[in-house]
């Protein structure tokens, strides 16, 4: 189901949605048509909780025709500092039954399926297969690389968003025409580097700008309206209130969009835990050390392809693989020991375990700095690199 649905096949609206959906009515750009595939349309919600909240309300307040809602979980007083759809009354209730209750009482003609189990390899299928478009509302990396795969296999676009602290982040994956979620994060972060709104905390109105933004999206997905962030993410900062743009291209070696959908095996993703190896900093320190003109080397370890689409200005372009080989080599040292290192690559991922890899070497933990969340998150001025890299011979002088 999606914008290209005939129109004679589009359910009519009774007279109480002609009233409550006026407002879209009279949109030049959306009107009844729009309005009808709403209708037509459904939406599978992958949780309940931050994120899962504004998307429930105002999708239901939109028109969709059927949703389902998918969450194992009870409501707990810490839920409610952020997740809107649930209130004191539910306590101990299920989220799919309290959110269920208050979409109904915003839209009463609309189907609500609650799926009352966790998210799994075991009914992944099953679940996405039903629905047009699935927002995935998760909280942790194994489910949300689970729905990637499941919405390639299955041909469907995943609205995915993502929150912590007082950052958001915003994209449509869609493999059909455009990356999917591993095209950009092809596997999780060390466990050290992934810490959850629990641990990490998050400011409560946070999930509900992104969580809004998730549903705009499936509006425009199942209506045709506008342009979907295909191909883009967007990164927002809570503290400046600032919206960034990022371009998101399709990886050619995607492990799996990349495949054919038959070739697509499921299978449960496994974080890799340990001791934290050198520092972790934030986009916005490494901007203000920047500004301040402090010593320190920002090291681009994606791949000379990668730089293309831009990379941190005042970078060097040193490719992992040719780092590791200098380093199995045990000659000239492929980058300065006297310096702050900042490694740098698309998720946090590469870096992280290049920077294993020098501690290895000997160089000083202390001195080494994984950027959070790579490229993806850095709102900074990037310029391309090109063919460039960094020659070893120069390394260290």
């Amino acid at each position: 189901m999606n914008a290209s649905s005939h129109t004679a096949l589009l359910p009519t609206l009774n007279s109480s949605e002609l009233k409550r959906f006026g407002r879209h009515l009279i949109l030049p750009e959306f009107g009844l048509a729009a309005q009808q595939r709403l209708k037509a349309g459904s939406v599978l919600l992958i949780g309940l909780g931050g994120l899962g909240s504004p998307s429930s309300l105002y999708l239901a307040a939109a028109g969709v025709g059927r949703i389902g809602i998918v969450d194992a979980d009870v409501v707990e007083e810490t839920n409610l500092q952020r997740q809107i759809v649930h209130g004191h009354a539910m306590l101990g209730h299920m989220k799919t039954e309290s959110a269920a209750a208050r979409m109904l009482d915003i839209n009463p003609d609309l189907q609500i399926e609650r799926h009352d189990v966790r998210f799994t390899i075991d009914n992944a299928i099953d679940l996405i297969s039903q629905y047009d478009v699935i927002v995935d509302g998760t909280d942790n990396f194994p489910t949300r690389y689970l729905v990637n795969d499941t919405c390639v296999k299955l041909g469907k676009p995943n609205v995915y968003g993502g929150v912590l602290r007082f950052d958001g982040q915003l994209s449509v994956f869609d493999a059909r025409h455009g990356p999917c979620y591993r095209c950009l994060f092809p596997e999780p972060p060390p466990m050290e580097f992934a810490p959850n709104c629990a641990e990490a905390g998050v400011l409560g109105v946070l999930p509900g700008v992104i969580g809004s933004l998730q549903a705009t999206e499936v509006i425009k997905l199942l209506t045709g309206v506008g342009t979907p962030m295909i191909g883009r993410m967007l990164v927002y900062d809570g503290l400046d209130l600032s919206f960034t743009t990022i371009e998101v291209a399709k990886a050619t070696d995607c492990p799996i969009c990349s495949l054919a959908s038959e070739n697509i095996k499921l299978q449960e993703t496994v974080m890799a835990c340990g001791a934290p190896v050198g520092r972790s900093i934030s986009a916005s320190d490494l901007q203000s050390r920047l500004a301040a003109g402090d010593d320190l080397v920002v090291v681009d370890v994606r791949n000379p392809g990668e730089w293309l689409a831009g990379t941190i200005s005042g970078a060097i372009g040193l490719p992992k693989p040719q780092i590791e080989q200098a380093l199995i080599q045990a000659g000239a040292p492929p980058l300065p020991k006297d310096r702050d290192l900042v490694l740098v690559c698309q998720s946090g991922m590469r870096s992280s375990a290049i920077i294993k890899s020098l501690v290895a070497a000997g160089y000083d933990a202390g001195r080494l700095y994984n950027l959070e969340l790579g490229m993806a998150a850095w709102p900074g001025e990037v310029h391309p690199l090109g063919d460039k890299h960094w020659l070893l011979h120069k390394a260290g002088h």
